[in-house]
């Protein structure tokens, strides 16, 4: 998966050294282009909409509502992290939501038990992926597909076809449904996780491992690097977090039906690439992530409330990877020219 590979375009101390302050701010400012676009868009929203779009109601709806998609963008990346996809993301989800449900309501098991049931589910799934691509070596994009598709197909057959509805314990609804601070607790779900995975991946040398695999397997296999153990790791990684996001859209829903679910598979997948455009250019990382589902829940909820027609959403959605994926692909090549340059002698 070439188009994936880690390749990082912020500036070091060293070339920042010997520049004025005024070119360190031009050298500086496209690092964080989207985090300010994300809030010059909210201001112009908020401008245009000045009695809906900058109100508590709306910022803890686009916190609730958008809180799915950042976990599975999470989630997403880090299969990326290792140049690797997976699309299982979108597909496990609707398994996951109808499992935690099912469990519940027809074979009456506790929502603890339920729940952890599905983050098991959820890793075992990784599993399979990590050993599809790393033993088996297939494609990650082929094989993920395939192991997506059949969770699907095994959702259609565990409901089937229909919605899954019972009573759920006060508990299981509080997974989604409590507030702290006023702040929905899916969206202290995503915060407490970006802030572990930026841990991991920046100050640890387990994240810089992966992103070595990202950057160059071979690489990083003649360094010592147990690339395949890697690898498999972050499949397991991303199962897990898919899982559990699958429990919190079950909290949420409260209804266990198979045509939900897939909708999140592309905003997901759009994070985490637009998140390859900031922050650290070139490589997909936590922050950056996180605002490039930032930018897609304000851009669709301004649009929404100026009166979009229905297609807007995945409209946005689709255009937006598009342009994700070609300006990561700009600063790969961006990147590999500065590399050529820096050891081409005489430079």
């Amino acid at each position: 998966m070439q188009s994936l590979k880690s390749n990082a375009l912020e500036p070091t101390r060293s070339e920042l050294a010997g520049l004025t302050w005024g070119q360190v701010v031009i050298r500086v400012l496209p690092l964080y282009g989207l985090p300010i676009l994300t809030v010059a868009l909210a201001i112009f929203f908020s401008l245009l909409l000045p009695d809906s779009f900058p109100t508590a109601i709306n910022i803890r709806s686009i916190l609730s509502d958008k809180a799915i998609i950042a976990l599975l963008s999470l989630g997403a990346m880090l299969p990326m992290m290792a140049g690797r996809i997976d699309l299982t993301i979108g597909f496990g989800i609707v398994m996951w939501h109808i499992l935690a449900i099912s469990l519940q309501v027809w074979y009456h098991v506790p929502w603890p038990l339920a729940v952890l049931i599905v983050l098991l589910c959820g890793g075992l799934a990784g599993l399979i992926n990590g050993l599809l691509v790393e033993v088996a070596q297939i494609d990650a994009f082929i094989a993920t597909l395939g192991t997506g598709t059949i969770l699907y197909a095994l959702a259609l057959w565990h409901t089937d076809g229909r919605q899954v509805m019972g009573s759920l314990p006060d508990g299981f609804i509080a997974v989604n449904g409590l507030s702290v601070a006023g702040i929905p607790i899916p969206a202290i779900y995503v915060l407490v996780l970006a802030i572990a995975l930026w841990l991991i991946t920046e100050r640890l040398p387990l994240g810089r491992h992966i992103y070595a695999i990202g950057a160059n397997e071979r690489a990083a296999a003649l360094n010592g690097i147990p690339v395949r153990a890697y690898v498999i790791g972050v499949f397991i990684g991303s199962g897990l977090i898919a899982g559990f996001t699958g429990c919190v859209l079950a909290s949420k829903l409260q209804i266990g039906q198979a045509n939900v679910g897939l909708d999140y598979l592309l905003p997901a997948l759009v994070g985490a690439f637009l998140g390859t455009t900031t922050i650290k250019p070139g490589r997909v990382n936590v922050w950056g992530t996180i605002f490039g589902v930032l930018i897609l829940a304000v851009g669709i909820s301004g649009i929404q409330q100026l009166g979009g027609a229905f297609f807007v959403e995945p409209l946005f959605n689709g255009t937006t990877l598009v342009v994700a994926i070609a300006l990561a692909a700009f600063a790969q090549r961006r990147r590999s020219a500065s590399t050529t340059k820096s050891i081409q002698p005489g430079a």
